[in-house]
């Protein structure tokens, strides 16, 4: 079914007791963001709200999409593996040989059904233009500031259409825009997208470029704007393939570009690419931490439309898990079958834990058939679209449950031997990725949890496959080396060799020297790794932990392998999870801070809270990060 806006979303919403609506007043103003992520964070992702007191006109809808449930909602479907094996039908029936006149004849009805989805434009005007602002001021609607060092408000949810001006292929893309004047935004879009690319192309030609940003209608077209679609493949085919029917498009009224017409609201307007970028952000990511400011094209508005029933829809992002987590999951579970299909035919299945914001971990399963063989699906997965800004691939045979991360870290333990498991390579890494050494570009790593064959094995030695019997005196071990400050060995008593230990860091400290020095102690013999945060983290809190790491770490730089004394031996491994600085690590760009409200927003809600029917109080969870932040910007040091 598809939806006729996001009126008809909410009334489906609340129907299923999905929505909150709040009606008294709130400010878009952090007061938004810090109510959105208190509920956004409940198990299950809490529920969608509906704001209908923003200060305008408009009310505001978040947390639509942000938990499994919600989703399916949006797909219209039960789970969503269904949507895969539609994908696969299709791809198979396609792909498949087809031989005699009435074989071909009888692809046509399956032929006629995927055209039925192809997006077709009409004439006329379509409801997102029943109302008109020929004089337009962004400031009619409710945009967001999210968090305290953002550089200002952001349009959080725009589905920006492009055109490139040589092929005329469209493209729709997700870009956030932070607001300048009432006529003027920036387009946030990085290098390896498509919509800078198509930005490239104009500036070559020396025109300026027409943009239409659309806001709400069918929630698939914002979730088609996120898909990691090949390039040149239109979204909008995916936006009628999943809601079974075409996407109509319309004229823009001031730009050349055609948009959805039964979307809330249409911002039209151009870049010139002879004009200087403007410098945008900071602003509070996706990855937890602050995307520090730089600069971006100009975007001018020209034309605001909307419907007469029109909703603004935004979204935040920040520390994990937020409602781009189960966006993710959602495209997780439906490119399953193109992946394994069009790439990795061993491919069983795989798991982008949240904790990875997207890009940093990737966890599959396949069934095994030769030595190598984890590496080359490392490799495959690399060279897969925006698989490519992957920083660390975790693999593991078919019978593991990846989603089950206690077994999974067993798995690890028994299998590895990090003399021969672990891998190393580089290449582009997500522009947000704040740990490289260079921007966009750093070290990645596979970890081959695989049972090895015997090609794969040191000499004859099983030593990946054994767990051992490893105590560690915590207490002892703090006197010993000054820099340590907490150590957390619980893995160790449930038979897995993996320690956590974190340090107060300062400008004499090398976490390699001090990794060096522990395995040289007699206790460590049979501690396969060892991970090293920063004293400010909760190391009994996995989650915080992998989170934490995986930002802060360019796996080749920061992954110490020991090589074992002999085949008799196990080697060991050591990661530096710390954040790194200039004067212990020579690390020369600017490190950002962990992306958390400020105090007076958080007293703020916490006064208004039984006010406004949000139900029982929720802490802000804000309050359990605020060790991670070292002053009130968005910069560290």
């Amino acid at each position: 079914m598809a939806y006729d806006g996001l009126t008809d979303f909410i009334r489906t919403l609340e129907k299923k007791g999905e929505l909150i609506r709040v009606t008294e007043f709130v400010d878009p103003v952090l007061e938004i963001t810090e109510i959105t992520d208190r509920i956004s964070k409940q198990s299950g992702g809490g529920k969608a709200i509906l704001f209908e007191n923003t200060g305008t006109a408009f009310p505001l809808l978040i947390n639509a999409l942000g938990s499994d449930k919600r989703m399916l909602t949006a797909l219209n479907t039960s789970k969503y593996e269904n949507i895969s094996r539609d994908i696969e039908t299709i791809f198979k029936s396609l792909t498949k040989p087809v031989q005699g006149f009435w074989q071909k004849i009888g692809m046509l009805p399956k032929l006629g059904k995927i055209a039925s989805w192809m997006p077709r434009t009409v004439k006329g005007r379509g409801k997102c233009q029943e109302v008109v602002h020929h004089e337009p001021d962004l400031n009619i609607l409710p945009i967001l500031k999210c968090w305290p060092a953002d550089g200002g408000r952001f349009i959080t949810l725009p589905v920006v259409n492009t055109i490139d001006p040589i092929t005329k292929i469209r493209n729709v893309g997700m870009y956030r825009m932070q607001q300048f004047d009432k006529n003027l935004t920036g387009m946030h879009w990085h290098r390896h997208k498509v919509g800078a690319r198509h930005f490239e192309e104009y500036k070559k030609l020396g025109k300026k470029m027409p943009i239409a940003v659309a806001l709400g209608g069918d929630p698939m077209y914002t979730y088609a704007a996120t898909a990691p679609l090949p390039d040149n493949f239109d979204e909008y085919i995916l936006a009628g393939f999943l809601r079974k029917k075409r996407v109509k498009l319309v004229k823009a009224l001031t730009q050349d570009i055609y948009v959805p017409e039964d979307a809330d609201i249409i911002i039209e307007g151009y870049i010139d690419p002879e004009e200087n970028s403007i410098w945008e952000g900071a602003f509070g990511d996706h990855t937890g931490f602050y995307s520090l400011a730089d600069w971006f094209p100009r975007f001018h508005v020209t034309c605001i439309t909307h419907r007469q029933d029109a909703v603004y829809q935004a979204t935040i992002v920040g520390i994990p898990p937020q409602e781009d987590a189960y966006i993710a999951k959602a495209t997780e579970r439906i490119f399953l079958a193109p992946i394994k299909m069009a790439m990795i035919p061993e491919l069983v299945d795989m798991n982008i834990p949240p904790e990875g914001v997207a890009h940093n971990l990737i966890i599959a399963k396949i069934e095994k058939s030769f030595p190598g063989q984890a590496l080359k699906v490392a490799n495959a997965l690399w060279g897969a679209g925006q698989m490519m800004f992957n920083k660390m691939a975790i693999i593991v045979d078919g019978t593991v449950d990846i989603f089950d991360y206690e077994e999974l870290i067993k798995v690890l333990s028994q299998n590895i031997d990090p003399a021969k498991d672990i891998f190393f390579s580089a290449g582009p890494l997500d522009i947000l990725d704040h740990a490289s050494d260079k921007q966009a570009y750093g070290g990645k790593i596979c970890i081959d949890a695989t049972r090895a064959h015997d090609e794969e094995l040191r000499g004859k030695s099983l030593i990946g496959n054994n767990v051992y019997d490893v105590k560690i005196d915590a207490e002892k071990l703090s006197e010993t080396f000054a820099e340590i400050t907490t150590v957390n060995s619980s893995f160790l008593q449930k038979g897995i060799s993996f320690l956590i230990i974190s340090i107060e860091k300062n400008k004499n400290t090398s976490v390699k020297t001090l990794a060096r020095k522990l395995f040289e102690l007699s206790e460590f013999t049979n501690i396969k790794a060892l991970l090293i945060v920063d004293k400010e983290l909760n190391i009994n809190d996995l989650s915080m932990c992998i989170w934490v790491s995986l930002n802060n770490i360019d796996p080749l730089r920061d992954s110490l392998i020991i090589e074992a004394k002999d085949n008799n031996s196990i080697a060991h491994i050591c990661i530096d999870g710390t954040r790194k600085t200039l004067e212990a690590d020579n690390f020369q760009r600017d490190w950002p801070n962990a992306v958390i409200s400020d105090t007076a927003t958080i007293e703020a809600i916490d006064e208004k809270w039984a006010s406004l029917g949000l139900g029982e109080f929720i802490e802000s969870p804000s309050l359990k990060y605020q060790q991670l932040v070292k002053n009130k910007g968005a910069i560290v040091s």
